[in-house]
């Protein structure tokens, strides 16, 4: 089995290319990814209470995003070099990021640590849709 037929059969799902295939599987994996990121940052949160460096809840719940941007680059790597990727990133970018910072605006009276995720898990799902279903999008009308 060659490393292209690997990929077809992992999750999520990707085609030759490596390139996701359904929106449904990327926001799974990147969902999962925030959910991770919160429970390590739970977790170094509480670590750096019970050593009295801080009140629990002060991270930063925006560093949920790092597992899922990760997933993000990568299949904009995988998509060839054009402007359909680079508009497609930057339009879901700016959304993203408008969305999360709403979010974390309403729920400014919460602790860092849950407005920042509520802001990733937006800026997560925003992206994502935006990305997946613009790239496709622009690469079917640009060739």
């Amino acid at each position: 089995m060659s490393e292209r037929d690997e990929k077809r059969d992992g999750f999520p799902r990707r085609d030759a290319e490596g390139r996701v295939v359904a929106l449904g599987d990327l926001l799974g994996v990147t969902l999962a990814g925030v959910v991770i990121g919160v429970l390590a940052l739970v977790l170094f949160d509480w670590t750096f209470e019970l050593i009295g460096s801080g009140d629990f809840g002060q991270a930063n719940g925006w560093l949920a995003v790092i597992l899922p941007a990760w997933l993000f680059l990568e299949d904009f790597r995988a998509w060839s070099f054009g402007a359909a990727r680079v508009v497609a990133a930057l339009v879901a970018v700016v959304l993203g990021v408008a969305g999360g910072l709403l979010v974390a605006g309403l729920a400014d009276g919460l602790p860092p640590l849950a407005s920042g995720t509520l802001a990733a898990t937006v800026f997560t799902v925003v992206y994502a849709v935006v990305w997946f279903n613009g790239v496709h999008w622009l690469a079917r009308r640009t060739g």
